[in-house]
């Protein structure tokens, strides 16, 4: 045992004493040129090092640098800098003259992929002739990379003209597998308009047909955004993608894309085109999707929302419309196509069932040709169009509802419930932006209406009129009993909208008690409405018969008018029981003229009743 011992002594003290003499006899300078001379055969990237290149031993053996950049030909701006860089290398390959880098290290660098930092092509450079190899024959020396590491490190990226954006924290790891294959961990963080998204992933490269083609598996993608307009807890998730990046072409293609938001999920594909105008297209499923999560939206039962949780306390960047303004103009930048497809939605506590939306973009022009779905025991379209070209953008709608209830959708969009039933409708709308004040102010159009098992909630029309009739002829009463609404079987009705202001026109009513017609006209701003109504109320009559068989066949004056939460009516009854008592005294009159028409009073009456 202690001649054991003392042989791995005896090595140990061997192999330190030969590093420590390859340390001294072998100056890292000399492959200053070399790796210079091997980065541009291998990528035509010039790499510049400063100050003197120096070993460091333990615990690995390491060659250290200062301040190092890498350029592409032609740039304005280095791709890669760095304070240090730090070569880990293998010992025995250095006794035979070959250089074997483990690891390439960075700390604290700066990776910019910017217009400044691309190769430039020179229009008078010479072409390479075919066949020509792009590493030296005749050279003894290898080159390889086992391992890179880029720690605290900053990525700016910007495409063309648009604005920067900065990653920070960017710390990164890739580890060779297999001949031009590796595996990456990335992690890092985004701060942008007071928002934070801080994410990592692990990912396996293929790099075999590197630069022309490179593909990569992300097999873990985790992230979490929160700040300033995101829901309290932020949105985070989790996530996993195949991609593919063609060079010639600028294409990137996303294949078993499956994504996690929340407690909403995602997959499908997507093609990007990264031309001069890139090109979207992308398809997505999903078997559910919950909007108000990701938004943040809370019913308040009848209060001011907040939709944004996160918001409190948060400085004000731009009123709602200016921001939506400002995202329509960002689609004259790029063309798109989308489809995306769920079989449940959650939308401000509304559950949409077999939601299917078909859109496409064409610098600035988004044309949404299908956005329809099942909804309040109904189906709903609502294809549309925004112009987004010119100076004021243009929105166009043609809602397609059919037996939707409309108590759920006012709901969801804290509207009094003054009217509840089963909507269909069908018309066309146009306006600038898709915002409420908007709409209520700015927007026009037209609709067809029509309403079965309607009610009109908080008052009751058949009570008005039978209890205005009752006090003024004791002889005929209405029910012992009523409701707080009135009920309609069925419902029609045209509606015309301008800057606010709903005017209704050729509306009809009728119920087993009711017979509505008339029009008027509601104020969206101000919340109130004026109706002229022509009412006959058909049944739940008791009393004198001669006077109910009248009534029911008068229209009685209605005007409702006011707040839609505290409504008002004006009722005529004292006329239409004047004018029912003369049509009645009229007739008893005329039967007593047909019997006496032989003698000269009865013709005198006869002729003063007609001149009536």
């Amino acid at each position: 045992m202690r001649r054991l011992l003392t042989t791995l002594v005896i090595l140990l003290v061997v192999l330190v004493a030969g590093m420590s003499a390859l340390v001294l006899l072998v100056n890292p300078n000399d492959f200053r040129s070399y790796m210079v001379k091997k980065v541009e055969q291998r990528s035509g990237y010039q790499l510049t090092l400063e100050g003197d290149l120096r070993w460091h031993v333990w615990p690995q053996l390491s060659i250290l640098a200062g301040r190092m950049t890498l350029t592409a030909p032609g740039a304005k701006a280095p791709v890669v800098s760095a304070e240090n860089m730090r070569l880990d290398v293998k010992l025995l390959p250095l006794l035979s003259h070959q250089l074997f880098v483990k690891q390439v290290m960075l700390k604290n660098a700066v990776i910019r992929l910017t217009p400044d930092s691309e190769e430039q092509s020179r229009t008078d450079a010479p072409i390479a002739p075919g066949g020509s190899s792009v590493e030296s024959v005749d050279t003894p020396w290898k080159f390889d990379i086992d391992n890179l590491r880029v720690a605290d490190s900053l990525l700016i990226w910007q495409r063309a003209n648009n604005e920067q954006i900065n990653v920070r924290d960017l710390n990164l790891t890739m580890q060779r597998s297999g001949d031009r294959q590796a595996e990456m961990e990335l992690s890092s963080r985004v701060n942008r308009d007071q928002r934070d998204l801080t994410f990592n992933l692990s990912a396996d490269l293929d790099l075999q047909q590197f630069p022309r083609q490179f593909s990569s598996t992300v097999n873990q993608f985790n992230y979490q955004l929160e700040g300033v307009d995101i829901p309290t807890g932020g949105i985070k998730g989790q996530g996993s993608v195949r991609a593919e990046y063609q060079q010639d072409s600028r294409q990137l293609t996303l294949n078993d894309l499956m994504l996690g938001v929340n407690d909403s999920q995602l997959k499908g594909r997507a093609d990007i085109s990264l031309g001069d105008v890139p090109n979207y297209v992308v398809e997505l499923s999903s078997p559910n999707l919950d909007m108000d999560a990701l938004s943040g939206w809370r019913s308040n039962a009848g209060q001011d929302e907040q939709p944004m949780q996160a918001m409190a306390g948060a400085p004000v960047i731009a009123s709602a419309g200016e921001e939506q303004q400002k995202n329509m103009q960002a689609l004259r930048d790029f063309n798109a196509r989308l489809h995306l497809s769920a079989d449940q939605l959650t939308y401000r506590g509304m559950d949409i069932t077999r939601l299917d939306i078909q859109a496409e973009n064409q610098r600035g022009l988004l044309a949404v040709k299908t956005l329809s779905g099942h909804v309040a025991g109904g189906d709903f379209s609502l294809p549309g169009s925004l112009d987004a070209r010119g100076q004021k953008p243009i929105i166009g709608v043609q809602p397609q509802l059919a037996s939707v209830e409309l108590g759920t959708v006012l709901k969801a969009f804290a509207l009094p419930q003054v009217l509840t039933g089963q909507l269909t409708m069908h018309g066309e709308f146009t306006g600038d932006r898709l915002t409420a004040q908007s709409f209520e102010h700015h927007w026009q159009g037209s609709a067809q209406l029509a309403m079965s098992n309607a009610q009109l909630h908080g008052l009751n029309i058949q009570q008005l009129i039978q209890q205005a009739v009752a006090r003024n002829d004791s002889s005929v009463r209405g029910l012992d009993q009523y409701q707080r609404n009135t009920e309609v079987r069925h419902l029609g009705a045209n509606a015309k909208l301008d800057n606010g202001d709903i005017t209704i026109s050729d509306l009809s009513a009728d119920s087993a008690m009711l017979n509505i017609a008339g029009g008027g006209k509601l104020d969206m701003p101000g919340k109130q409405c004026d109706m002229q109504l022509n009412v006959r109320v058909t049944g739940g009559w008791q009393g004198r018969s001669e006077l109910i068989e009248q009534l029911q066949k008068t229209p009685i004056p209605l005007r409702v008018y006011g707040p839609w939460q505290q409504l008002n009516y004006q009722l005529q009854i004292d006329q239409v029981l004047r004018k029912s008592l003369q049509n009645r005294a009229k007739d008893a009159l005329n039967k007593w003229a047909d019997k006496n028409k032989e003698s000269r009073e009865g013709q005198d009456l006869k002729k003063l009743l007609d001149k009536l």
